[in-house]
């Protein structure tokens, strides 16, 4: 077993008697034993922020990227209004890792190839090639695919990362993400693509003379395409780079 410090990373603590009743009003997943993906969403249903949470006995910690994480808090703290609520940063190591898993550890549960990831015990150098795994999996990140108040989770693939739940009851953005899930076909998202050459994260892709999406990350041949459906095709350019639908 290897552990990997998670760099950037920013951890919060919620406590109070009305903590659970308080995110669960907010954020797009119910608050699990184990390790919860969730998001936080502007009323319009665009993406704020994503992270992790971790339920103890008697406090929530939530697992976030550090630059979003003190926009998170003070869009906490708007809402918190009169509930027992307390938000607090922490310092507390999250490290992560691959294989088996260790005591007190909480597997990855967007996907299998994630490994999981520990709270307690400061990991080492990255050794593993994260970003590989990230784009096989089509994995979208904090600040490169997840872009605040731009992306819609739904097309980010949250349902498929175990990041939302409709059954849950009311979230902030609840109504245009279940209207985009019941009402409407998808017409653009989040794709693994093969990619010959590379061009710069952002860089806009091409098809028949069309603009059709934008390029994100890239490893091991293959890219992230945010893609609109009704005009890619087999193959695509972006700047220099020939992109290639897995099929």
């Amino acid at each position: 077993m290897i552990l990997e410090s998670c760099e950037n990373r920013q951890v919060i603590k919620i406590s109070g008697s009305d903590r659970e009743s308080f995110l669960s009003g907010l954020i797009t997943n119910d608050i699990s034993n184990g390790l919860t993906y969730s998001a936080l969403l502007t009323p319009q249903g665009k993406y704020l922020s994503d992270f992790f949470l971790i339920r103890g006995d008697d406090d929530i910690l939530i697992d976030i990227d550090e630059s979003l994480s003190e926009a998170f808090v003070s869009r906490l703290l708007l809402y918190k209004l009169r509930a027992d609520v307390s938000i607090s940063a922490i310092d507390l190591p999250v490290s992560i890792g691959q294989g088996a898993i260790p005591d007190g550890a909480f597997e990855d549960p967007r996907h299998p190839s994630l490994g999981w990831r520990l709270y307690s015990v400061k990991g080492g150098v990255p050794i593993t090639d994260w970003n590989q795994l990230y784009v096989d999996a089509c994995i979208p990140r904090s600040g490169v695919e997840l872009l605040p108040n731009e992306t819609y989770i739904l097309e980010a693939g949250f349902e498929k990362l175990s990041g939302v739940n409709f059954k849950k009851g009311c979230f902030v953005g609840q109504e245009v993400t279940a209207r985009m899930k019941h009402k409407t076909k998808l017409k653009k998202g989040f794709l693994t693509v093969n990619i010959r050459g590379t061009a710069p994260i952002g860089t806009e892709i091409i098809s028949n003379e069309r603009i059709c999406g934008t390029l994100f990350s890239q490893g091991g041949g293959r890219a992230i395409a945010y893609l609109r459906y009704d005009k890619m095709s087999k193959s695509m350019k972006a700047s220099n780079a020939i992109l290639t639908l897995i099929v």
